[in-house]
């Protein structure tokens, strides 16, 4: 069961009783929302396949553009779980957005937890890209099994494409924010991919076990409370690093922000984030080519 902490926002967190594990529990699975996805997320369920994920549990709110059939052309039943999530809930006496997202992570938990070793809570525009290893399997060695791993946003900017480029999102695109843990609030937050059978508290971007409250590792096993992982001691990319690409081409992110986001009330309010973020990160912009070569050296195919 799992009920509502009360506060402005209903569902930015939800305790539960995690899952019982099943006796042959294993392997890591991504959770993920998607809508209208269809332009680009084979290229991610490829990647993703290609560095040891098991399983996706995508939650689908929606789509109109051929995304599910995309999907069930790509991945078996045994790869590939949708579940229909149409996400416009409110409050009946605050009239505010329930975070269908966090309800999401909460029912995957519940209901398919208890399979995996690992659940990484994702969305698909964002890579979990291994630092060491080959696989991400191997890449979470660096935390030493604790329960509750948080990576930092990478974030990706333009990288000078007006337009949509050919090819893959992931090896077009290499300038990214310098700091991953510098204070714009819009351009720094985490990720987190938790053994969901020690899950007690869900959030978008932070969860709590059982067995270490709200305390949190990073990629080579530091471990923090939650209040302070924006610490600058705290970063760490050595082992596994997340890539978000957060704009593509200009064009494209002037499409995002022209759509507006589901639980943002004032289409102005979100265009002003979305243009703040991009701001700071073509500011402060560093090349990373990290996943370039990463893609070269292993030979992925990535479907283009």
């Amino acid at each position: 069961m799992f009920g509502l902490k009360t506060k402005r926002h209903l569902t930015r967190e939800l305790a539960l009783t995690p899952p019982s594990g099943e006796l042959n529990r294993h392997g890591i699975a991504i959770v993920a929302c998607v809508k209208n996805e269809a332009s680009y997320i084979a290229e991610w369920v490829r990647f993703h396949q290609a560095v040891g994920v098991r399983h996706f549990h995508l939650y689908d709110d929606g789509s109109t553009d051929g995304t599910v059939e995309l999907l069930q052309r790509s991945l078996t039943g045994q790869e590939l779980t949708v579940v229909p999530w149409k996400m416009r809930m409110r409050d009946e006496k605050s009239g505010e957005f329930l975070n269908g997202q966090t309800i999401a992570f909460a029912h995957a938990i519940l209901n398919f937890g208890g399979k995996y070793e690992r659940m990484a809570f994702i969305d698909v525009d964002e890579f979990l890209l291994p630092k060491k290893g080959r696989t991400l399997e191997e890449a979470l060695r660096g935390a030493s099994g604790f329960p509750n791993i948080s990576l930092p946003w990478h974030m990706f900017g333009h990288s000078g494409h007006v337009s949509r480029p050919a090819g893959p999102v992931c090896l077009n695109y290499k300038m990214r924010v310098s700091d991953p843990m510098q204070q714009n609030l819009d351009a720094s937050n985490f990720k987190c991919i938790v053994d969901p059978v020690e899950v007690t508290k869900v959030g978008v971007h932070h969860f709590q076990t059982r067995s270490y409250g709200d305390e949190t590792a990073n990629d080579a096993g530091m471990v923090v409370p939650k209040k302070k992982r924006k610490a600058a001691e705290f970063y760490s990319a050595e082992f596994l690093q997340l890539n978000h690409y957060y704009a593509k081409s200009i064009e494209e992110l002037k499409e995002k922000t022209d759509r507006g986001w589901s639980f943002d009330g004032s289409a102005e309010k979100y265009r002003n984030k979305v243009t703040s973020t991009i701001t700071y990160i073509e500011a402060n912009a560093i090349e990373d080519r990290s996943m370039i070569d990463f893609v070269d050296q292993n030979g992925i195919d990535l479907g283009h």
